[in-house]
């Protein structure tokens, strides 16, 4: 299915049909199917609505850059259609720079987001052990070859969104500061992997700064942790989402809250 985003014919995909809205924010330089056997059988909960980013997956490039403000806009407009049709404000959920889209998103648009999922996300470059870098003609094949499995550009044109990208990331660096994370109002899980791309001191710092954010490292995991323990990010992600908040034992950060 497609819908138009901001002048860009954007594919997306809807599943289930439950009451709430679930929004699903895939990684950079790949598109939904980040989510293919992980977060998207949450559809028996939830209306899980995915759409692949302008320039990724299923939906074409069109003139102009690629930069994280022009995503966030995208991803707004793309939640503005979810919760109009799901009927109230939604669960968010991005993975890798669909993370820290979601973080740009959440802090513009509060209204937009009941609840927030941030899995593997950095709100700064000085978080990223390894980022992006040159002009994206350097990266593995099977990065390459998933794009051009479904872009109607063709395989040829990843160069030229990479660049977009890469030119876009120059030109406007990530660098939100704590205080502006810290106007999240929602209720957010911060997701990452012990091994991540992520300084783990970069995830704390995120954790810490969300007021009451609860926090998840899944063992054994890289990066790509959605795939490498799928059931297992599912269920706490799932749990997360599904299960009000309840008070602990014996609270030491959340004391007196």
């Amino acid at each position: 299915m497609y819908v138009d985003l901001n002048g860009v014919r954007t594919w997306y995909d809807e599943r289930g049909s439950g009451a709430d809205g679930l929004v699903l924010l895939h990684g950079g330089f790949s598109d939904s199917r980040d989510f293919a056997g992980n977060l998207d059988t949450l559809a028996g909960d939830f209306t899980v609505f995915t759409a692949d980013r302008r320039g990724h997956g299923r939906t074409p490039d069109v003139p102009g850059p690629i930069t994280l403000p022009l995503l966030a806009e995208d991803a707004i407009a793309f939640c503005e259609f979810a919760a109009k049709k799901s009927g109230g404000p939604v669960d968010l959920a991005g993975y890798s720079f669909g993370g820290t889209i979601a973080l740009a998103l959440a802090v513009r648009r509060p209204d937009l987001v009941r609840s927030l999922v941030l899995i593997s996300a950095a709100f700064h470059h000085e978080g990223m052990i390894v980022a992006p870098s040159g002009d994206g003609s350097d990266m593995p094949e099977q990065v390459v070859a998933a794009y051009a499995e479904v872009s109607p550009d063709g395989r040829d044109h990843f160069r030229v969104v990479a660049a977009k990208i890469m030119e876009g990331i120059a030109a406007d660096p990530l660098a939100m500061t704590e205080a502006e994370v810290s106007a999240i109002a929602a209720r957010t899980l911060v997701v990452a992997a012990d091994d991540d791309i992520v300084h783990l001191e970069h995830t704390l710092d995120l954790y810490r700064a969300i007021p009451d954010a609860e926090l998840a490292v899944v063992p054994g995991t890289s990066h790509v942790l959605l795939h490498e323990k799928p059931a297992l990010c599912t269920r706490l992600i799932g749990d997360f989402l599904t299960v009000p908040p309840r008070p602990t034992y014996f609270p030491i950060r959340r004391a007196g809250r």
